[in-house]
């Protein structure tokens, strides 16, 4: 028999218990959040057809998609031929891959379920995406996303109830110095459209999204290798190097469009003037583009300032998503916080709670069958009261049950033997000091609820 090397796939995790129990409390706070600004929770399956995830998210991000391939035969109806590419090859043995992110899938959802949900929909979901990205610091192929979305209006008030929340949940987690950075994709396509370069408005959008990777003059020069003139990028320079809202606003005084999105930025930005959010701070960023196709309004991301890792989410307004499904004219709008990264900005500047590993209560230690059978009865009643208990599964030595009790962080290790059962007795020993003591039976639920 061939030996097995056990490991994982490039960008895949396993995660420990003691991991699982933080990644938990990140969820739960997430979740409390939510639901205390009314969004009910559902999900979709983690496998779509490729025509619903295929053009939603540019070329790049369709190079990232995880595709499946088809059941059974998946060549035997391949047209093969001399013009045959990778591309035209993939479309013929895949219809189905892994899903990119949550809001596409939601807006399938939506379409699917209109007649059955109530509009405006507030829903959120909390489930895992894929990428076929290049793995590195905080970006992995397989990822949680926690999702939340308003469907079925196109009002303001969505956008400041998303950057409350993103506020809420950071300020919870006690995560410092973080810039809610907002822009609105109608302020870049009147940038592109003074630019005069509307056709190549994905592109532009794309590289900027690169900015604080590769740096001002490195957009420029990936965007001059694209084609984007000179002069473009003399206006472009122009718009990035602006200090505020206000000089934006001049430069775009010729588009229309343009001035729709700055009137909505304004609105928004001048009402958390006057109701400030708790920790986070919300600022304008003229260079943030979201490179997602379907966001067409206000756009959001979540930087923090104390780690080098990307950003802790983002989201947006999109008009058009669900027109792709067949319904026409539903605006929705949503956020997205990276799990995983707030993970690891939890970890990094220690913000996990001291108590966050919740260790077991109580071990039953195995003297033999019928001692083991006596304590069931006492095992059931102490968990039907909420405390946690583990009966050792075999009559090993002593000792061995006591290392496992103490490597597995175990409050109390009750002893009941033969002796023990027929005096009415047992002896609790509390792992932490090492103090041993008998006690009566029946006194064992009120020892360990009352410490």
């Amino acid at each position: 028999m061939t030996i097995i090397k056990p490991r994982l796939p490039k960008g895949m995790r396993d995660f420990s218990s003691d991991v699982m129990q933080k990644r938990n409390f990140i969820f739960k706070n997430i979740r409390k959040v939510f639901e205390s600004y009314g969004f009910s929770q559902i999900e979709t399956p983690s496998i779509e057809n490729m025509e619903t995830l295929s053009g939603k998210y540019g070329e790049e991000g369709d190079r990232l998609i995880f595709k499946i391939l088809n059941s059974g035969d998946y060549l035997s109806k391949v047209d093969i031929n001399d013009n045959i590419n990778s591309k035209s090859l993939a479309k013929q043995i895949s219809n189905r891959g892994l899903r990119y992110d949550l809001t596409v899938p939601f807006a399938r959802f939506v379409v699917q379920n209109r007649n059955k949900i109530t509009f405006p929909f507030k829903r959120y979901q909390m489930q895992n995406v894929w990428r076929a990205d290049r793995p590195q610091k905080g970006r992995f192929r397989e990822f949680y996303q926690c999702d939340v979305d308003v469907i079925g209006t196109n009002s303001l008030l969505c956008e400041i109830e998303l950057i409350q929340i993103y506020d809420n949940v950071l300020s919870n987690l006690k995560i410092p110095n973080v810039n809610i950075c907002i822009n609105n994709r109608k302020v870049l396509v009147g940038m592109v459209e003074l630019m005069g370069e509307s056709q190549s408005f994905d592109t532009i959008a794309v590289s900027l999204d690169k900015l604080d990777s590769i740096g001002i003059e490195g957009v420029k020069n990936e965007l001059s290798s694209k084609g984007i003139g000179k002069d473009a990028l003399s206006i472009l320079d122009t718009f990035i190097n602006a200090k505020n809202i206000s000089e934006v606003s001049s430069l775009l005084q010729k588009s229309k469009i343009g001035c729709e999105g700055i009137q909505e930025l304004e609105f928004i930005l001048n009402l958390f003037e006057k109701q400030p959010l708790r920790t986070s701070s919300l600022v304008f960023d003229i260079s943030l583009a979201r490179g997602l196709d379907y966001y067409t309004g206000c756009i959001l991301e979540v930087k923090i300032n104390d780690v080098n890792i990307g950003s802790l989410g983002g989201g947006g307004r999109y008009d058009d998503l669900t027109s792709n499904f067949g319904l026409n004219d539903v605006s929705g709008v949503g956020i997205s916080f990276g799990l995983d990264r707030i993970y690891l900005v939890l970890e990094e500047l220690n913000l996990f709670p001291k108590n966050i590993t919740k260790n077991i209560d109580v071990m039953f230690a195995n003297f033999g069958m019928e001692e083991a059978s006596f304590c069931l009865s006492l095992i059931k009643d102490l968990r039907d009261s909420g405390i946690s208990v583990e009966l050792y599964p075999d009559a090993e030595k002593i000792k061995k049950q006591m290392n496992y009790a103490n490597n597995r962080g175990v409050k109390y290790v009750v002893l009941i033997g033969e002796n023990e059962i027929n005096r009415g007795i047992l002896s609790i020993k509390n792992m932490a000091s090492g103090e041993q003591s008998d006690l009566k039976i029946e006194a064992l639920k009120n020892k360990i609820l009352n410490g």
